[in-house]
C-alpha cells in the first residue's frame, strides 16, 4: 500500500507561483496513476490534474490548463505540480492520490490520498 505526503503549499499573491511535491512510500508507486485534486471551504472536492503511470500522459481541469503543469519522478517516488498565474480562486486545499485505473479523473477511481496541503492566493 503506498502512503501519500503532500507538502509546499502556503501563501502567495496573486500572479505568483508554487510547487507542491507529493511523497510516496513503497516500492509500487511507478505502478500508480496519480492526481491532483482540491478542495475550497464549502465546496466539492475537484479534479485538478492527472498523469499516468506508464507514459507520463497527463490531464487537466479547463480552470488550471496552461498554469498548472502535473510530473513525476518515479525514481524519487514523487509526483509534482508546479503552479503558476495564481488566482484567488486557487485556494483550497490541495491532495494527491493514486489510483489504479488509467484515465482517473474522479475522485471516486483514487484509493490512496494523502493528508492535504493548503494553498492560499492573496488578491
Amino acid at each position: 500500500q503506498v502512503q501519500l505526503v503532500e507538502s509546499g503549499g502556503g501563501l502567495v499573491q496573486a500572479g505568483g507561483s508554487l510547487r507542491l511535491s507529493c511523497a510516496a512510500s513503497g516500492r509500487t508507486f511507478s505502478r500508480y496513476a496519480m492526481g491532483w485534486f482540491r478542495q475550497a471551504p464549502g465546496k466539492e472536492r475537484e479534479f485538478v490534474a492527472y498523469i499516468a503511470a506508464s507514459d507520463d500522459r497527463t490531464r487537466y481541469a479547463e480552470s488550471v490548463k496552461g498554469r498548472f503543469t502535473i510530473s513525476r519522478d518515479n525514481a524519487k517516488n514523487t509526483v509534482y505540480l508546479q503552479m503558476n498565474s495564481l488566482k484567488p480562486e486557487d485556494t483550497a486545499v490541495y491532495y494527491c492520490a493514486g489510483s489504479s485505473i488509467e484515465g482517473a479523473t474522479k475522485h471516486e477511481w483514487y484509493g490512496t490520498w494523502g493528508q492535504g496541503t493548503q494553498v492560499t492566493v492573496s488578491s
